[in-house]
């Protein structure tokens, strides 16, 4: 009768076994303990995988035996990754050591990085292909894992690159996935910038829209027409234009903005240029008619008839001299060339590096009902010079001080949002339109007071990459900067939010850790065994007692 009971409830066990295996295999919940709420993915999210419905393959090249600090990213990825595939099994990702193939990557341009490292109080280099690859219906999409941004310190930068995985996966299978839908215009025909030097940002641009040149001169001719093809576009970009709007034009684009169109304005309201002061070492620089500050200013900003300077500014190469006849060059800085650091927590300006301005001017803000945030802004120590004026070369020789450089802080660029009012609802129409509106929908629109913001450098004819120096290759976010804002302006996804979210990663101190480390070795050793005897010592003592009496 026992054994018969005993049998029973063992095969009670075993059953019971088998059902908790399967209620666990069927119903796989995952829970984030994390203060943080690390390893939770945000809805923004959870909307693009959830429309995936091909297989998705994701290769991860953070395999392989390097430094340890590294191995956090390596961690921080797998465990994002295991997220994204328990939420949709058409998603796969796997581990490979790109150590195995290292030319076929840097040809795919999956470029290495070159880290300093630093165990046991010594320093070494070591070299990583932070790079994923994903693979989806024949398209393919590169993720670099390792932040770009400057930062002081490879934990920074790590903190940074861990802080950007959601948003750089989300933002990667969007663009895999989805088929462009979204229409820009670049303007032309009032002198905007040429080709050549938009080409860097276009061509970047260009792998998330549909670009097209659109040219307001029609609007002479057939203003209706212009104003209608217009409105085909989600957002327009007025790149430095040098020559005057006239009222059609400023009518049109005036509607174009009323009925929800985005626009993105690059403004030089002086004439600053460096050729004719890299000839003649000196330049005047004078007001420029845009016929554009009535609009604007309708619209709730100024930009002022001025030229601002920074201290903490960008270099300029000249000639220093001769060395047999090799003539030496020497990077000096150049005030006119303020480096913009975005001190919030925007997403379009979070995490990316210095954004790099030539002779711009200062912005007023005005009270209307439209919502402004201030993107660009000087240090707090700027210098205003009104205009006309001259400016030379000399100039780099002086001793900047503080109390020289006492203006404050300097606007240099705007987001406006909500619903624009018409700046002609109460003057004169230049032309007559079945479907003019006085106020309309909902828009944005970005006005920054540097032309050049846009503008990549040249090389024997040949454009060059807008995000780095031409000649000290140190990186700039002006491409990233002008992306990210189109992209808000266009996000019907809201994954660009994901930029500015906010991760607590603590590092280990190596320094400290290095100089502690017997200490601790010790303590781990010596305490177990300590511990270990006392517990029996104490046992013996009352096991004693007990027995004894």
């Amino acid at each position: 009768m026992f054994q018969k009971y005993t049998s029973i409830k063992i095969l009670l066990v075993i059953i019971g076994l088998i059902l908790v295996n399967i209620l666990a295999n069927s119903f796989n919940k995952r829970f984030d303990l994390t203060k943080d709420k690390r390893y939770t993915l945000s809805n923004e999210t959870l909307k693009i995988i959830d429309n995936i419905d091909d297989p998705i393959a994701i290769k991860v090249y953070l395999q392989g035996d390097f430094p340890a600090e590294f191995k956090r990213i390596q961690l921080e990825t797998a465990q994002f990754l295991e997220e994204l595939s328990s939420r949709n099994d058409n998603i796969k990702f796997r581990f490979v050591d790109p150590l195995n193939n290292t030319e076929d990557l840097i040809k795919k341009g999956l470029q290495p990085s070159r880290l300093t490292v630093q165990e046991d109080g010594k320093m070494s280099e070591a070299v990583i292909f932070p790079w994923a690859v994903i693979s989806y219906n024949e398209k393919i999409e590169n993720i670099s894992l390792l932040s770009n941004v400057a930062a002081p310190t490879q934990e920074e930068q790590l903190q940074k690159s861990i802080k950007n995985l959601e948003y750089e996966f989300a933002n990667a299978l969007l663009k895999i996935t989805s088929e462009k839908n979204k229409k820009i215009a670049v303007l032309k025909g009032n002198g905007e910038l040429q080709d050549i030097y938009l080409y860097s940002f276009l061509k970047k641009l260009g792998e998330y829209y549909k670009l097209a040149e659109f040219t307001l001169d029609s609007v002479e001719i057939s203003p209706e027409k212009t104003l209608l093809d217009l409105e085909s576009y989600d957002v327009a970009i007025i790149a430095k234009p040098s020559e005057t709007f006239t009222e059609k034009e400023k009518f049109t684009l005036d509607q174009y903005i009323v009925n929800g169109g985005k626009t993105v304005w690059l403004l030089d309201n002086i004439h600053a240029e460096m050729d004719s002061l890299m000839t003649t070492g000196k330049s005047m620089v004078f007001n420029r008619d845009l016929n554009l500050t009535d609009l604007l200013f309708h619209y709730g900003v100024r930009i002022n008839y001025n030229i601002t300077k920074d201290m903490y500014s960008s270099t300029i190469r000249l000639a220093s001299g001769n060395l047999g006849n090799q003539t030496q060059y020497e990077d000096l800085l150049w005030h006119y060339f303020p480096l913009v650091i975005s001190t919030t927590n925007n997403p379009i300006t979070a995490n990316i590096d210095p954004i790099l301005l030539k002779f711009p001017s200062s912005m007023d803000t005005l009270q209307n009902s439209i919502s402004k945030t201030v993107l660009l802004q000087s240090s707090p120590f700027s210098k205003i010079t009104g205009t006309p004026s001259t400016i030379s070369l000399e100039e780099i020789a002086e001793n900047p001080t503080r109390t020289d450089y006492s203006s404050g802080v300097q606007i240099f660029g705007v987001l406006l949002e909500g619903e624009f009012s018409s700046a002609y609802a109460s003057r004169v129409k230049p032309f007559q339109t079945e479907d003019l509106k006085a106020t309309g929908n909902s828009s944005k629109m970005l006005v920054i007071s540097d032309g050049d913001i846009i503008a990549n450098e040249t090389f024997r004819g040949e454009p060059l990459p807008i995000d780095k120096d031409k000649w000290t290759n140190q990186p700039y976010g002006n491409a990233s900067f002008l992306l990210n804002a189109i992209n808000y302006m266009t996000d019907d996804s809201g994954i660009l939010k994901l930029r500015s979210k906010n991760l607590q990663i603590q590092f280990l101190d190596k320094e400290k850790a290095y100089q502690e480390r017997t200490k601790w070795q010790l303590i781990n050793v010596i305490l177990p065994l300590m511990l270990l005897g006392i517990f029996g010592l104490v046992f013996n003592f009352f096991r004693n007692r007990k027995y004894s009496s």
